[in-house]
């Protein structure tokens, strides 16, 4: 009997892979293995609406609970993939049992930096990363009155701008001089400063935390490197990730700053891929941006894109992945959304004005990037231009007189 596929992860990037194989006919077994308990489910709205009430777990899940009968696919949650056996083609997971395996995919995603101050681990102190978190963090939201977050990037800023409307007072520490530093530029960053501080947050640009504070082992407040002590009955942490990779070096395989792989999204072992969050690939998108034009990309549709493409190279019809990175954010009343990938150094260019604009970056003269703020259409013409390399200067991005719709439609 055919061991089929397993895949190490249940989260957006596992579980496309699964219904993406059974949609291109795959019939060998499909075992999704996920450490938490629930069914798979999106992880974007947990800093949004999921906090806010908007959404119940329920409408969290990717699929109802009926899809995976139906479709064959077992998932094994509340487990973990703790050791790979190459040459038995075997995984072996945290209740003892091991799974044998014809092609084994490692989604094991990213966790949560920590941060390395006395005092994190007090009661009060969270992160966000699943929904346990989250639930948590629902419950610290209603018995709180004042509101630290440390980290000034997308989950930290959705997270603030979701307590400040519910009337508590925040502060955003950052040890970078504006918010979302190393995602967006210097424009972007500003005009998202000015509407946290419009909904009541407050920052401490180029501070550090050295204690969280505490009595009777709950969080009270938070101690910064400048002598500043800022009271807090609840502290979020969101100073980035780790990609997953210890499993595949435990197993032989490079995993420096997540799982490298080729741009089949192939490792070394040709019975192990890896997709998600975990993955470092390659791709035309990050050249001059990266020393070997490879990334690690978390989000989801990151995560999607490369599940439907593992999963049609598995099935047969391989073809190298190079899928437009894009993304999204909910900032309070406003949507971020940026097609592309931009380093530091890239030049910007302003299109539009006010509270909804665009800003066009530029790589050695070269479209990289395309930031959004409440201008929907120029984000899709970014995606446009960005996936068919169409040439676009400075001059043309800045003139708004351009037709930029029209040179997205030309044919090339």
């Amino acid at each position: 009997m055919n061991a089929g596929i397993v895949v190490a992860g249940a989260g957006q990037a596992g579980f496309q892979l699964a219904a993406s194989l059974r949609e291109s006919g795959f019939k060998d077994p499909i075992t999704l293995v996920g450490d938490e308990a629930a069914l798979p489910y999106q992880r974007p709205p947990l800093s949004k609406a999921y906090l806010a009430g908007k959404t119940d777990q329920e409408g969290l899940f990717l699929r109802p609970p009926g899809f995976f009968a139906e479709h064959a696919i077992s998932h094994r949650p509340g487990l973990r993939a703790v050791a790979i056996d190459r040459a038995e083609r075997r995984l072996q997971l945290s209740d003892g049992d091991s799974l044998p395996y014809d092609h084994l995919v490692l989604a094991t995603g990213a966790r949560n930096r920590p941060l390395p101050v006395p005092g994190a681990d007090l009661e009060g102190v969270r992160q966000l990363r699943g929904l346990a978190d989250a639930d948590a963090l629902k419950a610290d939201i209603a018995a709180a009155r004042a509101v630290v977050v440390v980290g000034a990037g997308f989950i930290g800023l959705e997270f603030a701008a979701v307590a400040a409307a519910r009337g508590l007072a925040v502060t955003v520490i950052e040890a970078a001089e504006r918010p979302m530093a190393r995602a967006v530029s210097a424009v972007m960053g500003d005009f998202f400063r000015g509407t946290q501080e419009a909904l009541g947050v407050r920052f401490a640009f180029g501070a550090g935390v050295t204690v969280i504070l505490g009595r009777d082992g709950r969080a009270t407040g938070v101690a910064l490197a400048d002598g500043r002590e800022l009271p807090a009955d609840l502290v979020l942490v969101g100073i980035g990730v780790l990609p997953n990779g210890d499993l595949a070096a435990e197993a032989g395989l490079p995993a420096e700053n997540g799982v490298q792989v080729d741009a089949f999204l192939g490792t070394p072992d040709p019975a192990i891929s890896a997709i998600g969050d975990c993955a470092r690939f390659p791709t035309p998108f990050a050249r001059g941006l990266t020393a070997d034009d490879t990334v690690r990309i978390e989000s989801v549709q990151n995560a999607i894109d490369q599940g439907r493409c593992l999963a049609a190279r598995l099935v047969g019809k391989p073809a190298a992945y190079g899928a437009l990175p894009w993304f999204w954010s909910d900032q309070g009343p406003h949507k971020l959304q940026i097609a592309g990938l931009s380093g530091p150094g890239d030049d910007s260019v302003v299109r539009g004005s006010g509270n909804a604009f665009s800003v066009f970056r530029f790589r050695d003269g070269r479209l990289s990037a395309v930031e959004s703020v409440d201008r929907a259409g120029d984000h899709m013409i970014a995606r446009r231009l960005l996936a068919a390399g169409t040439p676009l200067t400075p001059d043309q991005a800045a003139d708004p007189g351009f037709d930029l719709k029209a040179l997205a439609l030309q044919r090339p």
